[in-house]
């Protein structure tokens, strides 16, 4: 269930309804869980606050979280609320995913990016030996409160960052020209004017949600249709390890989940006009629209770097990935590739 919001007073009404409430949020939204009411029969809702960074998107958070929640009493009719940002919501949806071997979460997400994505879908997980959500679970949250007004406390680079996938979902959906309009909006706003109106953010973020929670409910568990969420993803989780290795001649320097996306939806758009799915002017048209989003698209990766980093992504099938292309803007397809195809269809 999404429930979309201007504020947190339906939140906390939701809350009131239920028995046992315990909520673990992302440091830097500590004032969104310090106006947490009460759960049924008036008790304050205890409050854990988490690092919520890719450093701590592993097991050891997921233990401290499940402990957190024993030594607070919480039994198998407790609800746990994840506050923040496409970590936190993964991570606590892991958490309580397996805690007493399943209880109820709720999502608060307050990045632009767990609204469009990472809150939807039921998707859990934490990395595991620097591979993205390699460890995690499917479970659909209760519910999902989506409010626009939560995003004033973003710096603009996070709040960007959040753009890549919104457009992803426009890209898999076009209907009423929603692409087109998105870029018009995001190319039209500056620091000065991000956050002046959440109501005009509100439509696009909608479009975003619906797509996701259509492919989502005719695939839960990502046999077919739902892999075309990933567009771009394959090799943004390649670009995200190659920029989190260290070697004696480069130090790690973490290139953020969204910047990656958009990378690596334009590796993803190159490689549909490589194999002649889509027209040749598709990838410069993105190019430049996802530029003028104010996204930053400049890969420090050859495709042929990130492909091999991409052997061990979760969703490869031994040698095979289901790479996600683009036969047009609204219509992405599904190919079957090996990472030795990949690459020479870059090559040629």
């Amino acid at each position: 269930m999404t429930l979309f919001s201007d504020s947190i007073d339906q939140l906390n009404e939701l809350l009131a309804q239920r028995s046992e409430v315990f909520a673990v949020c992302d440091k830097h939204v500590k004032s969104i869980a310090d106006s947490l009411g009460r759960c049924q029969g008036g008790k304050k809702i205890p409050v854990l606050m988490m690092e919520a960074c890719e450093e701590y998107k592993e097991l050891r958070t997921v233990e401290k979280i499940c402990a957190w929640l024993l030594d607070k009493g919480a039994d198998r009719g407790a609800t746990v609320l994840a506050i923040g940002g496409g970590i936190t919501t993964d991570v606590v949806g892991f958490a309580a995913s397996i805690y007493k071997r399943g209880v109820k979460a709720a999502y608060v997400p307050t990045t632009l990016l767990a609204q469009v994505d990472a809150a939807l879908g039921g998707k859990t997980g934490v990395n595991f030996k620097k591979y993205k959500n390699m460890l995690g679970t499917i479970v659909e949250p209760d519910f999902t409160y989506i409010c626009p007004a939560f995003l004033k406390t973003l710096p603009e680079p996070v709040f960007r960052e959040g753009v890549s996938e919104l457009l992803k979902a426009c890209l898999l959906s076009n209907e009423g020209s929603a692409y087109e309009k998105a870029v018009a909006y995001f190319s039209g706003i500056n620091s000065s004017t991000l956050y002046q109106d959440a109501t005009l953010l509100l439509p696009h973020i909608r479009h975003a949600v619906s797509v996701k929670e259509k492919v989502v409910s005719e695939d839960l568990y990502e046999k077919g249709l739902r892999r075309t969420l990933n567009l771009g993803h394959t090799f943004a989780h390649g670009i995200e390890h190659l920029s989190q290795k260290c070697s004696w001649f480069r130090k790690p320097h973490p290139i953020p989940h969204g910047e990656a996306v958009a990378m690596g939806i334009l590796m993803a758009a190159r490689l549909s006009y490589r194999l002649g799915l889509c027209e040749e002017n598709l990838p410069d048209r993105l190019r430049d629209d996802f530029l003028a989003c104010g996204l930053n698209i400049r890969c420090p990766y050859t495709p042929k770097e990130v492909l091999k980093a991409a052997r061990t992504d979760k969703k490869a099938e031994g040698n095979i990935i289901h790479f996600v292309l683009l036969k047009d803007i609204g219509e992405a397809v599904i190919k079957d590739l090996s990472i030795s195809e990949a690459i020479r269809a870059f090559e040629s």
